[in-house]
């Protein structure tokens, strides 16, 4: 199916296109200033070990909310909600291994599972437009692409492993610009984590993203690397909890929460 359509503005309308599979690609651009979230469902029973893991790694794991225990729905982020048909494609792990990437999980929903929403670096996208930096990934039409790295994150009980970095290339002077919008959005990962030579991170080849698509990098370039909401994944493959479901790299839930939101730390988005 080609999802190399218009951006779709409205979080309501785009999601009705998903759980119609009327769209299955990546989510960037897409949703106006929506917020949008990364996705991870877990069984009870690891449940609790995951959001101490968030609660500990805030920069890759920014907490939007945590559903109740065979609840499909996230009321804090958007009317009408439905994890199990909403996200354009997901992933299916058991014992940590990616056994499948189903656009739909309603038969694999059972009663006991706990969904935890986390924030985006998509949110922040809007902003650098609007400032005039240019988003490479979404002219070129690709998703974005991300790396794991040499730094590790901060283990609560099984759940460990890398951080995972998404990577925006764009010439020096907006570079500065970039850090100072996304320092004020700590629920999009904040201000980057790292500028300039990908190796001081662990990344051998920046052409050879380990998920998502090569980048564009031009002249004048400098590679800027933020947090990223794929680092639960890596997390997972770690931890080889029995059965897990996240979201496909780059596609996201768009919630109905303005971005401009993940500016403060409200209570009222949390569960």
């Amino acid at each position: 199916m080609s999802t190399a359509a218009p951006a779709l503005h409205d979080p309501a309308i785009l999601r009705a296109r998903i759980r119609s599979g009327e769209f299955d690609g990546p989510t960037a651009g897409h949703g106006g200033d929506a917020l949008q979230a990364n996705l991870v469902i877990l069984r009870s029973s690891d449940a609790a070990d995951f959001l101490r893991f968030c609660q500990s790694n805030p920069r890759p794991c920014p907490l939007l909310a945590v559903g109740e225990p065979g609840n499909p729905a996230l009321p804090t982020l958007g009317d009408g909600i439905d994890l199990r048909h909403d996200i354009p494609r997901y992933r299916v792990w058991h014992d940590g291994e990616l056994v499948a990437e189903p656009t739909d999980i309603a038969a694999l929903w059972q009663d006991d599972m706990v969904s935890f929403a986390l924030g985006c670096s998509f949110s922040f996208e809007d902003a650098l437009t609007r400032a005039g930096i240019p988003v490479r990934h979404q002219d070129a039409g690709r998703n974005v692409p991300m790396y794991r790295t040499n730094l590790p994150t901060r283990p609560a009980g099984r759940f460990g492993g890398p951080v995972v970095v998404s990577m925006r290339a764009m010439p020096a002077a907006d570079a500065i610009e970039a850090v100072q919008i996304c320092a004020r959005m700590p629920l999009a990962h904040g201000a980057p984590i790292h500028l300039g030579d990908p190796s001081r991170i662990g990344i051998d080849d920046i052409d050879a993203p380990d998920y998502g698509d090569a980048p564009d990098i031009r002249d004048g370039d400098i590679p800027v690397f933020w947090a990223c909401g794929v680092t639960p994944q890596a997390a997972i493959a770690s931890a080889r909890p029995a059965m897990a479901i996240t979201h496909a790299p780059g596609h996201m839930l768009v919630t109905d929460i303005p971005a401009d939101r993940a500016e403060t730390r409200l209570t009222g988005i949390y569960r």
